[in-house]
């Protein structure tokens, strides 16, 4: 009854978020809190709450704090050059900006923080694609697979969890997926191509004669030679507004003639795009390096594990607003700044918290996890490996991380045991569904990426977790046929 339940409940939440018939920090609350009642556990659910909040509020503190260190970093110029090398690399080409998107991302994984990758992927990218108008799920989808499978490195997590819950070594586990992760992580550029070819269709060809950001710039306009049209049927198209076609094209207005209140002139579409005005106050060209030093010297603590993360986001906040804004009010400004995003995110954490709260507590998640174990047939027994690649797909997407690698691979392990399959293959094929997982509802960095690219969650899964699945799929068939699973 509890598996039949568990199944019931994350559908439904499934379902009403991808119809938005509910907003996500409501459904996340109201239907566990409502699935609580019906197994009969009601009385208890104020208990499961407070475990779950209990067990996410360093997430939250992580994520609170991390987004204001990397919104004042942004703010006084950080990653402005980081901008103007993808800008140039990308132009204005509805192509090159989406394989850039996954180029990017997977460069900031890195450092094995989604929250990290999708801010800075995000503040990046979301200009671009806001203002040439393309697809914003594009972006958060081929972002968030790609960070799915670097997430896979030996200090992201799962690998991590992997070699603790079945006593192995990381590298051991790790170092032999190299060939088959590296296969996943060609195929997410390949489907970057794809989806950006597939933008350039819909929008044109697009060549920008002036890259954005450039400070001498005064007037910025996008060649859009439509499908099947010649150069002389082009249409010049301003990223500011003006549109016109050959020797009539309307100027466009340079970013410079904005308002004098800061907003756009044209419509209130374009306000991602001011993050890159080279002219903002906030800039801090002088403490470049100091920031700099600053992101690199937490980073390697983070990797290094010194300290708690939390504790390293909240002291590098601090040390970043101090510096960088010695003035009161200009602390208090920055931090109201960043508001809106910390809100939105630290209330998605903890309304995530009630949701994994009741799975847990009620013990659905355990009913479900065993039925599925429950229910490979014995004659695949000496296939666990591929068996295991296969459930780490819905597994790790409807279950934590941590409630999968420490509750449900050790079983999956000892199955696979008695069929001659070795713990390490085992725990290489648990690896596969990371994929998907960084699209799961009950990932907070994922709440980050939506939320800056201002993108609905149930927008985001539609289109996202189809092609996520493909690339886990693809990851494991490289597994099997580079003989690691």
């Amino acid at each position: 009854m509890l598996t039949i339940l568990g199944f019931a409940m994350i559908a439904t939440f499934l379902v009403l978020i991808m119809m938005k018939k509910m907003s996500p920090i409501a459904s996340l609350v109201l239907i566990p809190a409502l699935f609580c009642v019906l197994v009969g556990k009601g009385a208890h659910l104020g208990d499961y709450v407070i475990e779950g909040v209990g067990n996410l509020a360093p997430t939250a503190a992580m994520l609170m704090f991390a987004i204001v260190y990397f919104g004042v970093m942004i703010d006084v110029g950080l990653f402005d050059p980081i901008v103007r090398g993808i800008l140039r690399f990308c132009k204005a080409d509805p192509l090159r900006i989406v394989v850039g998107t996954a180029v990017l991302a997977a460069i900031v994984s890195l450092d094995g923080d989604g929250s990290t990758t999708f801010m800075i992927t995000v503040s990046a990218m979301y200009p671009l694609y806001k203002r040439l108008k393309m697809s914003l799920v594009v972006m958060t989808g081929v972002a968030a697979t790609a960070n799915g499978v670097m997430n896979t490195l030996p200090w992201g997590g799962p690998t991590a969890r992997a070699a603790t819950a079945l006593k192995v070594d990381a590298a051991d586990i790790f170092v032999p997926m190299i060939p088959a992760l590296g296969v996943g992580l060609l195929f997410v550029f390949v489907l970057a191509y794809v989806l950006g070819r597939r933008e350039r269709k819909r929008l044109g060809v697009l060549t920008l004669d002036d890259v954005l950001g450039t400070e001498t710039a005064t007037e910025t306009e996008t060649v859009l030679v439509k499908s099947g049209g010649g150069a002389g049927n082009g249409t010049k198209k301003s990223l500011t507004g003006g549109t016109g076609t050959g020797a009539d094209a309307e100027p466009a207005k340079a970013d410079g003639d904005d308002r004098k209140d800061g907003t756009d002139g044209n419509d209130g579409d374009d306000e991602g795009f001011r993050g890159l005005d080279p002219n903002r106050v906030t800039l801090r060209p002088k403490l470049y390096w100091f920031n700099a030093g600053l992101t690199v010297a937490l980073l390697a603590a983070m990797i290094m594990e010194y300290l708690p993360i939390p504790v390293l986001f909240l002291l590098g906040a601090a040390l970043a607003l101090t510096v960088n804004f010695p003035n009161m009010a200009d602390q208090k400004a920055r931090v109201a700044a960043h508001a809106e995003n910390v809100l939105n995110v630290a209330g998605m954490v903890f309304a995530a918290a009630v949701f994994t709260g009741v799975l847990t507590g009620t013990g659905m998640v355990k009913h479900m996890a065993d039925w599925l174990v429950g229910a490979i047939p014995e004659g695949m027994g000496p296939h666990m490996g591929i068996v295991t690649g296969l459930l780490s797909l819905p597994l790790t997407y409807f279950m934590s991380n941590d409630g999968f690698y420490f509750g449900v691979l050790p079983v999956l392990a000892e199955a696979g045991s008695a069929h001659g399959v070795s713990s390490l293959e085992i725990a290489r094929a648990s690896l596969v569904g990371q994929a998907l997982h960084m699209s799961s509802p009950l990932v907070p960095a994922v709440y980050v990426l939506v939320g800056m690219a201002k993108v609905e969650f149930g927008d985001h899964t539609r289109f996202t977790v189809k092609w996520a699945a493909l690339t886990s799929l693809v990851v494991l068939g490289a597994g099997v046929l580079f003989g690691i699973i």
